[in-house]
């Protein structure tokens, strides 16, 4: 599966020393590796369809210092969609009121989740792509139904609902951040952790060395802000949990590639 590593915090921190044991984890999902830093409402996309640990250009990326006070960053091992530039995460998207959203993904769409008519739109061929899409769009959707823009207790009331939907029968860890609020989710058991103190919460597939981790709250959409936890969701209950059919799914798609 790949991994996913996200920083929401009040201040700016330093983050080489997290993104370099991040990025060690490499050697396990060799398939393309994303970095997303943020100014304002203004994404800065980094990524390549190489191993971390390999990449030239993150080692030197990673030679100067990058301090952040949210950050998203992607180790890959393809499942769905070739080794490319264009199936690494993050991916990026703008809503119709011009709101930036990006997004991470660790699993796989599996069963019926409305996201077939995005794969005229993507660039690339993953479901995670797809899935970026689809949120946006409904945000799109219920923006011109409302007439305004969404507040961002709207926007979570929306994510929440779809989320849970998307859920059902699918692997769906992520985290997504839209210009003011990270949205974190996992449903797949011990495969998302936290770690929170000194008003910055970290999030990773694997615990890092350094720290006090703990699992997410499962099946649970979460929303932090400035490094706090300033939403939560009902759990919805759809856990995904490996089964035969599913696992032989992704065996055939990694020999694909």
């Amino acid at each position: 599966m790949c991994e996913l590593f996200g920083i929401s915090s009040e201040q700016q921190i330093p983050v080489n020393d997290l993104l370099r044991e991040f990025y060690s984890h490499s050697v396990r999902h060799p398939n393309g590796w994303g970095l997303a830093t943020f100014c304002g409402g203004t994404a800065s996309i980094e990524k390549e369809p190489v191993q971390a640990s390999n990449s030239a250009y993150l080692r030197e990326r990673l030679s100067d210092t990058i301090q952040a006070s949210t950050l998203l960053a992607h180790i890959r091992l393809a499942t769905v969609g070739s080794i490319a530039y264009s199936n690494c995460h993050p991916f990026v998207q703008q809503d119709s009121c011009s709101r930036c959203w990006v997004l991470i993904h660790n699993g796989t769409i599996f069963h019926g989740s409305g996201l077939a008519p995005y794969q005229s739109l993507q660039q690339g061929k993953t479901d995670s792509e797809r899935i970026l899409l689809y949120l946006v769009d409904q945000v799109n959707q219920r923006q011109a139904a409302t007439g305004h823009p969404l507040d961002a207790a709207e926007r979570f009331q929306l994510l929440d609902l779809l989320l849970s939907d998307l859920s059902l029968g699918n692997k769906l860890n992520l985290m997504l951040y839209d210009g003011e609020r990270l949205y974190v989710h996992c449903n797949y058991a011990n495969s998302l952790y936290v770690c929170e103190q000194d008003g910055a919460a970290v999030f990773c597939t694997v615990p890092l060395q350094a720290g006090h981790w703990k699992p997410l709250p499962f099946t649970t959409l979460c929303a932090y802000q400035n490094g706090r936890l300033v939403l939560a969701g009902q759990p919805h209950g759809h856990a995904y949990v490996d089964n035969p059919e599913n696992m032989s799914f992704l065996l055939a798609a990694q020999a694909n590639l």
